[in-house]
């Protein structure tokens, strides 16, 4: 199933039909936007068919009892948590959310703390809307990543920072924060009056034996949760997330905000159908696919180990995205870049993109056939090899 390999060119796919835009030439093999190669579930389809056949797409309500039901039904099935269906509300992507909770809960000019390398819309958004991007810079040990709680207990305790930007699961480490750390984080918070937004788009793809706890199992006060099943079941085209607001207050003020000041209440009915079918019916498909990514994972090691022991492959807990250190090639990353689009054919996103020091970085998506993983570790051999 996930070793079939579909042609995405001429579909307007920014992956694969915009290449150019960022690397400067078309016939790349991308490895790039976090998206995957594979099709969404059955399911899935099934519902958009069955709604494709109504000859009407007038507007769309969200708040109903059956999209609530089967949030309510998929955290308790995979994450073993209760959550309140009246802490729903929609949002057509998570960076919407992460952007209107960022005005509700903070003021311009206040600091907003994100645990750096990051995911890079999130300083867009953050500056985009007069807010001051606070590093909390992970700790790096020899492919290990922690949080330096130290510094982020300093970083609180400034009365400017009013909110923390959590990645949960973290996006490009792939770390699952463990129970004692998102504790810690909590606590943190409460003493310093600090509001957690935490993006937990990546919640499902886990390695196994690796756990996701959502923020609400530590707390209900100053949290939010932003998601969506988009990355998961590879729908974001689709335009459709939603948050987990507990908070009255700031739930009613998001929503007011969404339909009064945005005109967005109304949503897409395709994202809508296919979260729903995605809840109810497709939890063997996750499971299925966390393995096929977990062979992948193994696969893409070995090759390296093998093949460019001096690279470090960071273990990865989440996500279909791998997190490479080349700094031990010794060779600058826009050399390295210039060979993988000349020599190789071949387009990886640079860790630059990410935080300052993670310039000797590739994010590699491995969401994807076995069959291109493989094409694309054998291009970026062909790349080193060049170089050396």
């Amino acid at each position: 199933m996930f070793n079939q390999v579909i042609n995405r060119q001429g579909t307007y796919c920014t992956q694969w039909d915009y290449i150019q835009d960022r690397f400067g030439k078309a016939d790349l093999l991308p490895f790039t936007i976090s998206d995957t190669d594979f099709s969404v579930p059955p399911s899935i389809i099934e519902a958009l068919e069955k709604r494709m056949k109504h000859p009407i797409f007038g507007y769309t309500r969200w708040n109903h009892d059956v999209l609530k039901t089967a949030v309510v039904s998929w955290y308790r099935q995979r994450f073993k948590q209760i959550v309140n269906q009246e802490w729903l509300a929609y949002s057509p992507s998570v960076i919407y959310s992460v952007k209107k909770l960022l005005t509700i809960v903070t003021e311009p000019g206040q600091g907003v703390i994100v645990q750096t390398p990051a995911y890079d819309a999130f300083y867009k958004v953050i500056r985009g809307n007069n807010r001051i991007v606070v590093a909390n810079e992970l700790i790096y040990d020899d492919g290990e990543y922690s949080i330096d709680f130290d510094l982020l207990a300093e970083q609180m305790k400034e009365r400017n920072n009013k909110a923390l930007l959590l990645c949960s699961p973290h996006n490009p480490t792939g770390r699952v924060w463990t129970s004692s750390e998102l504790t810690q984080i909590v606590a943190l918070s409460k003493k310093y009056d600090v509001f957690i937004i935490s993006d937990e788009i990546h919640m499902d793809i886990l390695r196994k034996g690796v756990e996701h706890q959502p923020i609400v199992k530590h707390t209900l006060e100053n949290v939010a949760i932003v998601t969506s099943g988009s990355k998961t079941f590879n729908f974001p085209g689709l335009i459709f997330s939603y948050a987990l607001i507990p908070d009255e207050t700031i739930r009613e003020r998001f929503l007011f905000e969404l339909k009064n000041c945005d005109g967005l209440s109304s949503t897409s009915i395709f994202g809508l159908e296919a979260t729903i079918a995605a809840y109810t019916n497709e939890s063997r498909w996750v499971d299925e696919l966390n393995d096929y990514l977990d062979d992948t994972i193994t696969f893409v090691t070995e090759y390296l180990t093998e093949k460019h022991p001096e690279l470090i492959v960071v273990p990865s807990e989440s996500t279909y995205l791998m997190w490479i250190d080349c700094q031990k090639l010794g060779i600058p990353m826009k050399e390295l870049q210039k060979a993988m689009i000349d020599v190789g054919k071949l387009a990886i996103m640079d860790g630059s993109i990410y935080g300052e020091k993670s310039v000797g970085f590739l994010r590699l998506n491995i969401g994807c056939s076995r069959e291109k993983v493989k094409d694309g570790l054998e291009r970026l051999t062909k790349s080193i090899e060049c170089l050396k």
